[in-house]
């Protein structure tokens, strides 16, 4: 299924097509895609890029258009060319939350909250997985454990922070043990050397420990409102999911666990409605061609893949034509426009705070703890 660009393995996929063949007629009712377009992505081999790789194929061949493909390792990589006008959208994963809050590497004071879209989500599933040979059994059990963390990793946090908030708990109630990279944390969690990790249910590493300690996921039922209602006020990209396949996982024994989007095809809010309209109806019509390109992709089928929530609101464009196939809901837009009044607040939170730091002489240096400070003062 995959383009030949993705079987060589080149930094930069090029899918090569014009949009309109010399001689054909466009009717109105036909989709419009640009000649070219240049879509960022996670690094090659990861799932964001195999998956976009396979998308671009995708719409070459049912629409004839041009994409390039520009890989990053870094959240600030995927999402500078979309910033700057280079790309126009982005297979992204939490960052897409990150940006829009003015959180991380996006506090420095040439970034800000970004005003981001989100046009389609994949449905994926994360969650906490503790040793068999442990006595926690609920999330509300990781009081006082060993728990890992990853540096430099904020998405991997998150989960396991959102993990703890459903509990009511905090890092402060955990042994945090920080890790280096999550390779080195997931073995440490193989070893015994701590109690809990963040994972995913398809996980590979975990059938060493299946094999060995055993293994048990945390579950966060749904059904638990005031779990769930703290989840929602800690990070509303999360929604409950429950995972029938993976790692001690089956159909007899699902595990609750987080749902979110990964990857997102993300997109800044001031590309035009009429754009984004035609590229959400472009990935529904050519879904035929691609769903069968990795185990994963088919869950960007509309019927998963348009709904809410997300690590971003949905764009206009995208809504237009999720209402149009009956795929919107009531709720999405009542999730929707909270987000979006949240984004706003943060971008009004942005310009006061900067506004007190410039009269208070604080650098840019300083900018970023001064903000954080901000930040968990006023919103």
């Amino acid at each position: 299924m995959l383009h030949s660009v993705l079987k060589k393995g080149r930094a930069v996929a090029l899918v090569a097509a014009t949009l309109i063949a010399a001689g054909q007629v466009a009717h109105a009712d036909d989709v419009q895609l640009p000649r070219t377009m240049v879509w960022t992505s996670y690094d090659q081999g990861s799932a964001g890029f195999v998956e976009a790789s396979a998308i671009a194929d995708a719409l070459d061949r049912q629409f004839g258009t041009t994409i390039r493909i520009t890989p990053a390792g870094t959240a600030v990589g995927r999402l500078l060319p979309m910033q700057t006008g280079r790309a126009t959208f982005g297979f992204a994963g939490n960052e897409m939350h990150f940006a829009a809050e003015a959180m991380f590497e996006f506090a420095a004071r040439d970034w800000g909250p970004q005003d981001l879209r989100v046009v389609l989500g994949r449905p994926a599933q994360v969650g906490l997985v503790v040793g068999g040979d442990t006595d926690i059994m609920t999330p509300a059990d990781l009081r006082g454990h060993r728990v890992g963390y990853v540096q430099a990793s904020p998405s991997t946090d998150l989960n396991t922070n959102t993990v703890l908030a459903f509990a009511d708990l905090t890092p402060a109630d955990v042994e945090v043990v920080m890790y280096p990279g999550y390779g080195a944390m997931l073995q440490a969690f193989i070893s015994g050397e701590i109690d809990a990790a963040p994972a995913i249910p398809t996980s590979a590493a975990l059938r060493e420990a299946e094999g060995g300690r055993g293994v048990r996921w945390l579950d966060m039922p749904a059904s638990d409102e005031a779990g769930w209602g703290r989840i929602r006020a800690f990070a509303s990209l999360f929604s409950p999911s429950q995972a029938r396949t993976g790692v001690s996982i089956s159909d007899e024994d699902p595990a609750d666990l987080l749902g979110y989007r990964y990857p997102q095809l993300g997109v800044y809010a001031n590309v035009s409605d009429d754009e984004v309209y035609n590229m959400i109806r472009a990935l529904n019509e050519s879904y035929d061609l691609y769903k069968d390109a990795t185990p994963s992709i088919r869950h960007w089928a509309i019927a998963e893949a348009g709904s809410t929530p997300a690590a971003a609101p949905f764009h206009p464009g995208a809504v237009r034509y999720l209402r149009e196939i009956g795929q919107w809901t009531d709720a999405d837009q009542a999730w929707n426009d909270a987000r979006i009044a949240r984004i706003e607040a943060v971008r009004a939170a942005w310009d006061a705070a900067q506004a007190e730091a410039t009269a208070a002489g604080v650098s840019d240096d300083d900018w970023p703890a001064f903000w954080d400070a901000y930040r968990a003062e006023h919103l």
